[in-house]
């Protein structure tokens, strides 16, 4: 039998390792988020997901972090905060060996291992045949 005080650890392990995932899917993405597109990516139901970006909005407010977590109309993002971007903006102007599709791509794999390439198709689209050649 489960004891009360065993529920709520594995309730706090559970939000844990949401807040996690929804953290990764973020901080990967670079780009605003809907709710729909969360749900696939982690694969949590979309009432955990409202509540967990609420509270991760309110980790990094708390810590006064230089990153934060934006919310526009239903879309969510991980951002860099605005007295924080010419900081960035010296970083974002080199090359890289990848383009910003074929980065994303990478992400989603390693995240998501071991994935199929229908799957991955399916959320990044047909161009993610050329990106995992």
């Amino acid at each position: 039998m489960v004891t009360s005080k065993t529920q709520k650890e594995i309730d706090e392990a559970s939000e844990l390792e949401a807040m996690r995932k929804l953290e990764a899917v973020l901080f990967v993405s670079g780009r605003f988020l809907n709710i729909r597109e969360l749900i696939s990516l982690s694969d949590l139901n979309p009432i955990i997901i409202r509540e967990v970006l609420e509270k991760l909005k309110e980790k990094y407010e708390r810590m006064e972090s230089a990153i934060e977590i934006v919310e526009r109309n239903e879309l969510w993002k991980m951002d860099v905060r605005q007295e924080y971007s010419g900081i960035i903006n010296k970083l974002a102007t080199g090359d890289s060996e990848f383009t910003k599709a074929e980065q994303e791509t990478l992400a989603l794999i390693a995240y998501k291992q071991p994935l199929k390439q229908s799957i991955l198709v399916k959320i990044r689209g047909n161009k993610a045949y050329d990106h995992v050649k």
